[in-house]
């Protein structure tokens, strides 16, 4: 009795499937190499008390300690706490502003180009240069800000000494730097409804405002959601900004949690605590834009392909 042949069919989807499998290693091997690999190793340092000003002690295994440390420390929580809420009003404004700067450039039909370029400069700024700049709008007593102010007739604060004033030169150079890109990610998406739909509704009667809540919005949200989650994430690891502008001051009011993890790296030499920090910022991280995708990402896309 002879075994039935196999088909020819199955065996020519191994040779490929082994082919994908060997073209894609080098692939995969590069980004496991560059991305995978140090935060692996960020993990293992995170469970050992390596602090470079007491070398004398080694690389003792302490587990969890550094963890519980952290969730223990109140500069964790306010540092935290300072990202969460510049996240939240940065985002918004960004969103607010970038929406509003891409129905305009979507109107432009003549220098379209030029203008979009235009628009588009503050984000090609280097972020310390548009820092600084802020910087020094904002510096008392020669600031614009402050000169505005007092031909105002208003009172302005000492921007950099006080906890709240402090927090308004950076929204605004975050905000004034990125919503930009905001705006480029949008119009890309109100780019691909179909113009059709608009002709449609003036006949049917619908002025501008219905047109914008019953078309622009639900299509554009897919954009919108692309848009929140890039500069929600983009947001959450603030540094630069900071660190330039107010270095996290006056004392910690300022301070983000990418900022007091370089501190604690690169100042206090802690690097088995500073890579727990990393760990848990990256965690955090990573969970937001996990549950952003679940809760918005999903059914935005399902509702437009639909």
């Amino acid at each position: 009795m002879t075994a039935s042949p196999r088909p020819a069919g199955a065996s020519w989807r191994r040779s490929e499937t082994r082919l994908g499998w060997a073209l894609a290693l080098p692939a995969l091997g590069v980004i496991g190499l560059v991305a995978l690999f140090p935060i692996l190793w960020t993990f293992w340092e995170s469970l050992h008390l390596h602090d470079l000003r007491m070398p004398w002690l080694g690389r003792p295994f302490i587990g969890a300690a550094n963890y519980v440390e952290a969730l223990s420390d109140g500069r964790f929580w306010n540092a935290l706490a300072n990202t969460a809420a510049f996240a939240g009003v940065a985002v918004t404004l960004e969103l607010v502003g970038g929406l509003v700067l891409a129905l305009a450039l979507h109107r432009v039909s003549r220098a379209g180009r030029l203008v979009r370029t235009a628009v588009l400069l503050p984000w090609a700024i280097p972020t310390v240069v548009a820092a600084l700049v802020w910087r020094f709008m904002f510096e008392s007593p020669a600031g614009l800000a402050t000169g505005v102010l007092e031909r105002l007739g208003a009172t302005p604060p000492t921007w950099f000494a006080d906890a709240l004033a402090a927090w308004v030169p950076l929204v605004l150079a975050d905000v004034w730097k990125t919503t930009p890109f905001v705006a480029l990610l949008l119009l890309a998406g109100l780019q691909t409804i179909d113009r059709s739909l608009y002709e449609a509704a003036d006949v049917d009667g619908a002025g501008p405002w219905r047109q914008f809540l019953e078309i622009t919005l639900p299509l554009l949200r897919p954009a919108l959601v692309v848009a929140v989650l890039f500069r929600a994430l983009d947001a959450f690891r603030v540094f630069d900004i900071v660190y330039v502008m107010t270095g996290g001051g006056p004392g910690t009011a300022t301070e983000s949690i990418a900022l007091y993890t370089f501190s604690t790296l690169l100042r206090n030499l802690r690097f088995g605590f500073g890579s727990a920090l990393s760990v848990i910022v990256f965690a955090v991280a990573f969970l937001c834009a996990l549950a952003g995708i679940r809760m918005f990402g999903a059914s935005a896309f399902q509702d437009r392909s639909a």
